[in-house]
């Protein structure tokens, strides 16, 4: 193990961490296997699979072949030993997904905003789903504004949650591993998450909807939060005199108008111009709903107009409810691998 160490107790996350992602990430493997893959000597190892299996952590799945000695059990992860939640904070519902160490969706529904009814419906909805599944070992909030160390503090539209910590709201409520995390940080992780990471992509994800418009940025495999989290509220970028962005693609009733007027068709075009010259990204992703191919075409024409074609990103569509989930999924998923049992 690389990871620098300075007492037992951190000891014993990260090796319950390696197991758990090693065994996750194979679907099974020998104390041997583990002991050499993790670098920790086999009797802790050994210790360790005995306690998880015992507390049904772990589950053994039969035997390898013999080479000549005593066969060795292989091991698997239970995936139903602990469930995540994850919820997306919208203006008048609450979406949750209730899904498994493996990520399989176990129950998925829709119930009361939280963001117009208060913190108080979004405590009864999570302790209905507790009461329900007692394995919910995380909790993963998605929320349409921007977030700092889980504390929200930037949220149009909803000024009686600027500056709360959810995150130590829920985990004190709850005594659960929290994650808060910004819609579009989410999505654009989730969409990273998909793809080939051999090419180490930097992207960006766009989503011009119904909290006004908004970005993901990932550079390198990490995403960009900024010096105090507020990266990606792109509305304020000022593309025009006397209009930003937000201003630029919506009409005086506040109608998004980027699919019907060529000046949203230049705002966004300016953006990804923008984009090209400050970071260079491999691609700009948009919502599915909210683009067809020729307005991408005519984007991209727009950009070019602004900034060389070979320096531009691609410009693709893509499920950006989909990507959010499985963002704010990856997000719980590292909660529940990481966290410490008292029975070890």
């Amino acid at each position: 193990m690389s990871e620098k160490i300075s007492t037992p107790k951190e000891m014993k996350k990260v090796i319950l961490r390696g197991i758990r992602a090693t065994l996750l990430a194979s679907g099974s493997a020998t104390k041997v296997e583990l002991s050499e893959k993790l670098g920790v000597s086999f009797p802790t190892i050994s210790k360790f699979i005995t306690q998880m299996e015992k507390a049904g952590e772990l589950l053994p799945v039969g035997l390898d072949d013999s080479s000549g000695g005593r066969r060795a059990q292989r091991y698997a992860y239970n995936p139903e030993y602990r469930l995540g939640v994850a919820l997306f904070l919208e203006k008048a519902e609450t979406q949750y997904t209730i899904y498994n160490a493996l990520g399989e969706v176990k129950e998925k529904g829709t119930s009361s905003g939280f963001l117009l009814g208060g913190i108080e419906i979004l405590t009864k909805q999570i302790e209905s789903l507790i009461e329900r599944h007692p394995r919910i070992r995380s909790l993963s909030f998605g929320v349409p504004g921007s977030v700092n160390d889980g504390r929200i503090i930037y949220i149009p539209g909803y000024e009686k949650f600027h500056n709360f910590d959810l995150k130590g709201y829920c985990e004190a409520r709850f005594t659960l591993p929290v994650v808060v995390e910004n819609d579009m940080n989410a999505a654009v992780l989730g969409y990273y998450d998909k793809l080939d990471i051999r090419d180490n992509p930097s992207l960006i994800y766009l989503y011009l909807g119904q909290n006004g418009p908004g970005a993901g940025i990932l550079v390198n495999g990490s995403v960009v939060r900024g010096n105090t989290s507020f990266s990606g509220e792109v509305s304020f970028v000022p593309l025009y005199d006397g209009r930003n962005f937000q201003q630029a693609i919506t009409d005086a009733e506040g109608t998004f108008t980027v699919m019907h007027e060529a000046i949203g068709v230049d705002a966004v075009g300016r953006l990804v111009a923008a984009f090209a010259a400050i970071l260079n990204p491999n691609a700009v992703i948009f919502c599915r709903d909210e683009v067809t191919g020729d307005l991408l075409d005519a984007i991209t024409a727009r950009s070019a107009s602004y900034i060389a074609k070979e320096h531009l990103p691609k410009l693709m569509a893509s499920d950006w409810r989909e990507d959010y989930l499985n963002g704010l999924k990856k997000l719980g998923l590292n909660l529940m691998i990481t966290a410490n049992d008292d029975c070890i």
